[in-house]
């Protein structure tokens, strides 16, 4: 079990903070790429890349590595952003996303990249590839643990549930899924703003039906996502899917909740709050 001291708490908040300052900065500069998503997934990526994942930068194929597969695509810049942060590649390269010769593509490119275990994008198509790492790694007697965020938008395509159906038949509990659980999709059914549905009503019901072990969590807590991963690692007989609650937008307050910054360049005025407001210092404990 990790033992999460109060500096290790703090780098990493601060190492969250930073890359959400990236990212804002990446977009604005670039004047392209998503931010809501990326900024709710931000603390998760964090911890994974920080905490939990057992990987070795400086070696990015070693093939006892965990893998990580990142579901929802879109969400790429924050994951290329912990990368870098975490010495995958020069950071500066960040000012290079959605170039037509760069290595940082819209969505991710694993033949491109070190680093990346899974080209994603098509939403739903992810989890599977998931699937057959973990199956996979079951069969040939391989150690690494398969983790996997997925998106509460993504969740409404069927494959996710065949792939769901499918992890439990074969009782992989070398495979953590982790839910980005934010509530808010890009496009939705109803017409006015207030009105738009919860991509995904009462997940932990629908997962554990599933026969998954389920957890719920406070996905901007550094203590409870690394918690949460040390306990599903400890589970014996099934997967476990980490259903983690975050805020779209999450530390930019007029990002925070509202759709239209599912993807959106800011101006310069709001560039500058942006980074005014992340740069206060990271979250609170309890955030």
């Amino acid at each position: 079990m990790v033992v999460l001291t109060e500096q290790n708490m703090n780098e990493l908040e601060q190492g969250a903070a930073k890359a959400r300052e990236v990212i804002i900065n990446t977009v604005y500069k670039v004047g392209a790429g998503h931010l809501g998503g990326p900024l709710s997934a931000t603390d998760i990526l964090t911890a994974l890349y920080n905490q939990v994942l057992n990987i070795d930068p400086k070696n990015p194929d070693w093939e006892q590595r965990d893998r990580f597969v990142l579901s929802k695509g879109h969400s790429a810049i924050a994951l290329y952003t912990v990368l870098a942060l975490r010495g995958y590649f020069p950071v500066e390269e960040m000012e290079t996303f959605d170039g037509m010769q760069s290595r940082l593509q819209a969505h991710p490119d694993k033949d491109l990249l070190p680093g990346l275990d899974m080209s994603t994008g098509s939403l739903g198509q992810g989890i599977s590839t998931a699937v057959g790492m973990a199956l996979g790694a079951k069969l040939k007697g391989d150690s690494f643990m398969t983790y996997c965020m997925i998106g509460d938008g993504e969740s409404q395509e069927g494959q996710m549930w065949e792939a769901a159906d499918v992890a439990a038949k074969y009782k992989l509990d070398n495979l953590i899924v982790i839910m980005d659980y934010n509530k808010l999709q890009q496009y939705g059914w109803a017409g006015e703003e207030e009105a738009r549905l919860n991509p995904i009503q009462n997940p932990e019901i629908k997962w554990k039906a599933f026969e998954w072990d389920v957890t719920t969590i406070n996905g901007h807590s550094m203590k409870e996502i690394i918690d949460a991963c040390q306990k599903a690692k400890k589970t014996v007989g099934k997967p476990t899917i980490i259903i983690a609650n975050t805020v779209k937008g999450k530390g930019v307050h007029f990002m925070e909740n509202n759709y239209l910054w599912h993807s959106k360049v800011p101006t310069e005025e709001e560039y500058a709050v942006s980074i005014k407001e992340i740069s206060k210092g990271g979250l609170n404990h309890d955030s």
